[in-house]
């Protein structure tokens, strides 16, 4: 007995080995060469004994619309043979009548390439549905979704919807950020169903429609498009943010941002809901966002006007008052925080910096993108050694200038930290320390070029006051003698 039930699991786990170890049979069926006006043409592509798991773009035909795709399977269990159907169908919805011709096409289905022949479409008007009536009406078919050659009536619901582009800004200065978003805004009221289509693909080509050639560009990096609730003149709607950025153009002048398109799925409804039956059918909608300027204004007269850095900043420091040992190092941070672009923060100025010894700073940085605005820090760490004795005022030796967007003026940004040195002047042992060991030493490291000329000099010059000496003595001899 035990050995029958072995043979019968063996043989059934064989078949469903087998039965799935068929190869896999794709096949593209495209739909008649003839349609109405009023009618769908469709491509379908079936696959056996194996999931449709992932699939590329369907190929255009031109002078039709897509109108989205279905997914349908099915399995069968024959003499204990298991097999399966997926299909996948694209429909299409003619624009015009006329003859149009589908181009052979390659698409992909679970990674691998899947090929068909083209075919020409005539459109023609449109054609009357003959709708078949029965005799004897099954009182269950109203319930279910009517009888046989009953065909669905959709309709298409008023939508209170719309897409826009909007700018925080319609006036800046060169170097100050102006936020850019695109959005999809439903009323609260509307009642028209909508979805998605394509967001990734319609945004890439929307970007490079929008994105100014000379600006810097912070994108925020929006990857799942949330709704959230905002109100517009005292009406409630619902937002889907679908892009933001903020630009930081490098010139004066306009920046203008072109008015754009945006298509969404908007689903017609049934007429006659029914329990089982597809109760909406999907269809494609077109919003047009108007464009935008943006007026960009130079800086007013500076030294340092094509240097500094734009927004609004303030100082933050690691401490105010620090006491240190003379020729001992201490860490100092330089960290300018506060709204604009803060990667192109560059270190402050250094004055009066022989007093100090120090070398470049180490940086880092950190950005946020949040709330429509780009804020962060950006930190210039110093090690600082002083060698003699007594207060030193760092606002004495590290100064940072920028543009104040808020003021509408230059502004400087001083540290408050203080350093007080305690201990032996240390300046003779950093000064012999700097001399490789000690002014013999240097001697045959120095260029004894500049010695050899002051040499020359010198030396000429003791010369001429021999000669000199020479002369007048040879003048008061002559006149002793006479």
């Amino acid at each position: 007995m035990k050995r029958t039930k072995f043979y019968i699991t063996l043989v059934f786990i064989w078949t469903m080995v087998f039965s799935y170890a068929y190869a896999q049979d794709v096949k593209v069926a495209l739909g008649p060469d003839e349609i109405g006006l009023n009618e769908t043409f469709s491509v379908k592509i079936t696959i056996s004994n194996e999931k449709i798991k992932s699939y590329d773009q369907f190929p255009e035909i031109p002078g039709f619309q897509k109108q989205g795709v279905s997914q349908s399977s099915s399995m069968n269990v024959i003499n204990g043979q298991v097999s399966s159907t997926n299909s996948i169908v694209q429909y299409y919805r003619p624009l015009k009548k006329g003859s149009f011709t589908l181009p052979d096409f390659t698409v992909q289905i679970n990674g691998e390439s899947v090929s068909s022949p083209g075919k020409t479409i005539r459109v023609t008007d449109p054609k009357q549905s003959q709708r078949s009536q029965r005799q004897r009406r099954d009182p269950f078919d109203d319930f279910f979704g009517g009888g046989e050659g009953d065909q669905q009536e959709f309709i298409e619901l008023d939508d209170e919807a719309f897409f826009a582009m909007s700018v925080n800004k319609d006036s800046i200065y060169v170097g100050e950020g102006f936020n850019v978003s695109l959005a999809f805004y439903m009323s609260e009221a509307n009642q028209a169903p909508f979805d998605f289509h394509e967001p990734g693909k319609q945004l890439e080509e929307i970007v490079k429609k929008i994105k100014p050639t000379n600006a810097w560009e912070e994108n925020f990096n929006i990857t799942n498009i949330q709704p959230e609730r905002v109100t517009i003149d005292g009406k409630n709607w619902t937002r889907f943010k679908v892009y933001e950025s903020t630009y930081y153009p490098f010139n004066e002048g306009e920046v203008k941002l072109p008015s754009i398109d945006w298509e969404m799925i908007k689903y017609k409804v049934a007429k006659n809901p029914t329990f089982f039956g597809n109760n909406r059918q999907q269809d494609f909608k077109t919003f047009h966002a108007s464009g935008k300027t943006v007026f960009v204004k130079p800086l007013p007269p500076h030294p340092l006007k094509n240097q500094v850095s734009v927004g609004v900043y303030r100082l933050r420091e690691n401490f105010d008052t620090k006491k240190v040992e003379t020729g001992e190092g201490v860490t100092y941070d330089f960290g300018i925080t506060g709204e604009g672009n803060i990667s192109t923060i560059k270190a402050p100025r250094k004055k009066n910096i022989q007093k100090l010894n120090t070398y470049d700073p180490n940086e880092r940085q950190q950005i946020n993108r949040g709330r429509g605005r780009v804020t962060g820090i950006k930190q210039f760490e110093y090690y600082l050694t002083i060698n003699e004795p007594g207060e030193v005022k760092l606002a004495d030796h590290f100064e940072w200038i920028y543009f104040n967007t808020d003021q509408a003026s230059y502004d400087t940004l001083r540290p408050k930290a203080v350093l007080n040195v305690v201990g032996e002047s240390k300046i003779n042992q950093a000064i012999s320390s700097t001399r490789l060991g000690g002014i013999y030493d240097l001697i045959e490291l120095e260029d004894n070029k500049l010695l050899n000329e002051r040499f020359k000099y010198y030396f000429s010059a003791f010369i001429n006051l021999l000669l000199a000496g020479a002369v007048i003595l040879l003048v008061v001899l002559i006149i002793k003698k006479r």
